[in-house]
């Protein structure tokens, strides 16, 4: 007999219908699947068979054939055990074929029957066009999310069965709360001196762009870097459900019941590998860093001591906004959409900005500083040099304004940019910048300068254009006017003399 169920695989953050073909047949006994599965679904066998038998069910000593359609797609992962596991029901007529129709079923088996949850259920789910999905119950709350009153949560094939059978219910679908658990960020309030910083940090917020801070040690870079989040605005339900899909994919959702609505914080660690930053891998390709900081912050902490590999394949995602991965085994394009924060010392020892104070040779500066391409460093649209604060404003200076408030003026900014037609104004086009951005004489005059001196690039030019136009948002005017330019071109300073180091 014959038995398909409906199903799902896992292709990137995306998931791919799947249709398990079950046949049961007289011949020597065997189990074989095929449809191109990887080693997990390979292995399903002896997890099905070891999660029926400890749940009181019949496994056939007959030819059993599973066929994963559609063929040429590569099918990856443990979620389609509970599938195969109920068209084998099916197919061995312990459960009528009526009892499956437009029920899809995604999970992994346990040996002794449970059904557990598997990664990227979010995507897997909406994927699946039957009238209700059969999940496991550890990742019920995040299916609803996507499915809603679809989802059918069970712990174990004794469940599911009997559930089918009609000789038992399903447990409730949950319900998605009404917002996430709230989470303290770190607050701005606490940051004392750094006048510039703050601002440019501010700026960075408003408009999108992405942030180079060069300094000492102890000068506050990473206490900047990580109050960012704080004065961004909330996600969209949009952006949400991309966080989402791409967490859950990773793995890294823990069944989250809701949405989230904070944007996300990456920080990895230099010495993290290039498929741990960018994504991919070899039979299961899985999203990286820069994709988990999708619509949130991608913190690089000791940004000169990242491989120069790693740091130059961040050009194309900070221009696209997308991750492209392209293995023998398939290809696919991961969302990156993220602000950039790097933080880095002036040179090896970190006392590079003090005089009399550096310790590394002319050559130990050239080799830190040439990890750091200069088309990389034209893609920072701000990027300043800190310095150790003073005394006095770490012992009793005034306090700067709190995250609260800043947030207050990021959000009055975004808003002016969304009447331009975009999120914010980093994203505003080549060809766009011109209308919303009317430049006064003046500003126009100190731009040309800077061109005919060789200090700013054509891509310069529009990147200060763009930051002049959120430092003219903040300040609630419409016209970008010379003080606005000349503070945009000051908030770019750490990078032009990056670039003038010897051996750049």
């Amino acid at each position: 007999m014959l038995a398909r169920i409906p199903s799902a695989t896992l292709h990137g953050v995306d998931g791919r219908p799947v249709s398990v073909e079950v046949h049961v047949s007289a011949g020597l006994p065997g189990f074989t699947v095929v449809g191109l599965p990887d080693a997990a679904v390979r292995e399903s066998r002896d997890r099905v068979r070891a999660a029926l038998l400890s749940s009181q069910l019949s496994w056939p000593s007959r030819r059993v054939t599973v066929n994963l359609a559609p063929s040429g797609v590569r099918k990856t992962g443990a979620g389609l055990d509970l599938p195969i596991a109920i068209g084998l029901l099916v197919a061995a007529e312990v459960l009528p074929s009526r009892c499956v129709e437009q029920t899809g079923f995604v999970g992994e088996l346990g040996l002794d029957g449970s059904v557990r949850p598997v990664p990227g259920i979010a995507s897997l789910v909406a994927s699946i066009g039957a009238q209700q999905i059969v999940v496991p119950v550890a990742a019920s709350a995040e299916a609803a999310l996507v499915a809603g009153e679809r989802v059918r949560p069970a712990s174990t094939v004794a469940e599911v069965v009997a559930a089918l059978l009609g000789r038992g219910t399903w447990a409730d679908t949950p319900c998605a709360a009404a917002s996430p658990p709230a989470v303290s960020e770190p607050d701005l309030l606490e940051v004392r001196g750094q006048v510039v910083a703050r601002r440019a940090l501010e700026i960075a917020a408003a408009g999108g762009h992405h942030l180079l801070l060069v300094g000492a040690p102890g000068s506050g870079k990473t206490m900047l870097a990580t109050r960012l989040p704080g004065i961004l605005p909330d996600l969209t339900r949009d952006e949400a459900l991309e966080v989402l899909r791409i967490h859950s994919a990773a793995g890294a959702s823990a069944g989250a019941g809701t949405f989230p609505s904070r944007p996300p914080f990456r920080a990895p660690h230099h010495g993290a590998t290039e498929v741990a930053i960018v994504g991919g891998g070899s039979s299961w390709l899985r999203p990286g860093e820069i994709s988990l900081a999708h619509a949130g912050v991608l913190f690089l902490d000791e940004l000169g001591e990242f491989p120069a590999t790693i740091l130059d394949a961040l050009r194309q995602p900070l221009e696209e906004h997308v991750i492209r991965v392209r293995r023998a085994r398939g290809a696919i394009d991961f969302p990156a959409r993220f602000l950039l924060v790097g933080a880095m010392n002036p040179c090896p020892c970190g006392e590079g900005g003090l005089p009399g104070a550096c310790r590394c040779t002319e050559t130990m500066r050239r080799r830190y500083l040439r990890r750091l391409s200069a088309p990389l460093l034209d893609r920072f649209d701000l990027a300043i040099t800190l310095g150790r604060p003073d005394v006095e404003d770490l012992l009793g200076g005034p306090p700067g304004d709190s995250s609260a408030v800043v947030a207050s003026r990021v959000g009055q900014a975004r808003a002016l940019a969304r009447e331009r037609g975009v999120r914010c104004n980093s994203e505003l086009r080549f060809d766009a910048v011109d209308s919303p951005c009317a430049l006064s004489a003046d500003a126009a005059a100190l731009l040309e300068r800077r061109l005919r001196s060789g200090t700013l690039s054509a891509r310069g030019l529009h990147r200060v254009r763009r930051v002049a136009q959120t430092i003219a948002d903040l300040d609630g005017v419409r016209g970008v006017d010379e003080r606005h330019v000349a503070e945009a071109l000051q908030l770019r300073s750490a990078r032009t003399a990056l670039v003038a180091e010897p051996g750049q």
